[in-house]
């Protein structure tokens, strides 16, 4: 093994040991828990009380759901995107640094041979993964309990015509990646403000602030100028992968946008972290 090997096998270990905190607290638990439970609670309502919804009533992909069980899962994650996966992306990413400050153990992690800038991209990183872990756990439960509940069948798309079960699958996987990809930013914007404080409560707040105020500002027309600017901004585009043929263009977009925030407030993040002092 040559020398070169080694720094990124050593924050490849890191970062496997940071997942497998993350993942093994019990709060984080709970959190995917509660994520998992709002689709099986839409397919209990939506079996227990019957017939299907007159169309443009209640959430995207409701209507549909009594036809075919795969489209709980794109309901829950419509459902979800607002509020609840931001919240739980905010709770991960504004605990990342301040967390570890405020229990005293970010100074023994920095004793270690693992450098400021290690941790700093692994923080990062496990954050961005827990994204897509979110999402693919709402979709997951959304597919188990649909199939459970409800016929699944061929997949009548936004556009017309028809796909198959499976074929739907594959597209519901992209649909959960482009989710979860485009909570990237704002989990980027997370860690940084975590560097910030050592109050985790401060951080998670004002990260998942930062998701509702541009939410807001994304539907007032006199700030048109700045919605491609938004984080939240093309958070629905997966609706294009529901088409055929696939325009990917507005999702090709939003990821950029991610891409272009991960960078900024990782930069930001490692800016401020490889300066801070430690107490």
């Amino acid at each position: 093994m040559s020398p070169a090997d080694v720094p990124g096998r050593a924050t490849l270990r890191l970062l496997n040991s940071e997942l497998g905190l993350l993942l093994g607290r019990m709060r984080i638990r709970a959190g995917l828990a509660v994520l998992a439970a709002v689709p099986v609670l839409i397919a209990v309502v939506v079996r227990t009380f019957g017939g299907p919804s007159n169309p443009g009533e209640g959430p995207p992909f409701l209507s549909d759901v009594t036809q075919n069980g795969l489209f709980i899962a794109f309901t829950a994650l419509t459902v979800e995107l607002p509020l609840f996966l931001p919240l739980a992306v905010g709770v991960v990413a504004g605990d990342s640094i301040a967390g570890e400050a405020q229990m005293g153990t970010l100074r023994y992690l920095l004793v270690a041979p693992a450098g400021r800038t290690r941790l700093a991209v692994v923080k990062l990183a496990s954050a961005i993964l827990f994204c897509l872990v979110a999402t693919f756990v709402v979709a997951v439960a959304g597919w188990l309990v649909g199939a459970a509940l409800f016929p699944l069948h061929d997949v009548a798309l936004l556009s017309g015509g028809t796909i198959s079960a499976g074929d739907a699958i594959v597209r519901g996987a992209a649909v959960a990646g482009y989710v979860g990809l485009s909570l990237a930013g704002l989990s980027a914007v997370g860690v940084f403000v975590s560097t910030l404080t050592d109050v985790p409560i401060a951080a998670m707040a004002t990260t998942v602030g930062l998701a509702i105020t541009s939410q807001i500002l994304d539907v007032i027309p006199q700030v048109s100028a700045i919605h491609p600017w938004l984080p939240t901004h093309y958070w629905l585009a997966f609706g294009d992968l529901l088409r055929q043929p696939v325009d990917t263009s507005m999702m090709v977009h939003g990821l950029l946008l991610q891409l272009g925030y991960v960078l900024v407030f990782g930069a930001a993040a490692w800016a401020r972290f490889t300066t801070r002092d430690v107490l």
